[in-house]
C-alpha cells in the first residue's frame, strides 16, 4: 500500500531556519540545521535499502506559493502570496509503499523524533493513504 506521510510547519518556522529572529519560537543555527538534515537523510537512506521509499521532497517557504484559479469565464486567476488564510502548511513529504499502515505509523514517529532547537514548536506528522483504485473501486 502506498502512503504519502506530510511534515508540517509555518512561515515563521521557515524564517526561524533561515537564522531569522521570530516570536513563534527559537532561531535554529547551523548545528541545528545539520541535525535535522543528518536525521532526515539517515531515514531517507533505511527507507531507500529497504524499498519503501518511492519519492521524499522538502517544500521551499510557502511565501513562493503560486495559487491558480480560474474565474467565471475559465481565465485564470493567479495569486502569488503565501498561505493567507492558513497558518500550518506541508514543509516536506514523503511517498512511501510499506507493507500496512503500522509500518508507515513507524516511519512518521521516526520522522516525528528529527531533532530541533528547544521551544520550537511541534506539529503532527499526517499520513494518508493513497487512493491506487480506479473511479469506483475500492
Amino acid at each position: 500500500m502506498k502512503y504519502l506521510v506530510m511534515v508540517e510547519c509555518t512561515e515563521t518556522d521557515y524564517e526561524a531556519m533561515a537564522g531569522r529572529s521570530t516570536a513563534g519560537g527559537p532561531t535554529w543555527g547551523e548545528k541545528d540545521l545539520q541535525a535535522m538534515f543528518s536525521h532526515m537523510g539517515a531515514l531517507n537512506e533505511e527507507l531507500r535499502a529497504s524499498g519503501e521509499l518511492i519519492d521524499a521532497q522538502g517544500l521551499a517557504a510557502p511565501s513562493t506559493t503560486r495559487f491558480v484559479t480560474v474565474d467565471a469565464t475559465g481565465a485564470p486567476v493567479v495569486t502569488d502570496a503565501p498561505y493567507p488564510e492558513t497558518k500550518v502548511v506541508i514543509a516536506g513529504f514523503w511517498i512511501l509503499d510499506c507493507p500496512s499502515l503500522d509500518r508507515a505509523t513507524e516511519i512518521a514517529t521516526r520522522a516525528a523524533r528529527s531533532p530541533q532547537p528547544p521551544g520550537t514548536p511541534t506539529y503532527p506528522v499526517v499520513i494518508r493513504p493513497i487512493d491506487e483504485g480506479g473511479p469506483g473501486e475500492e
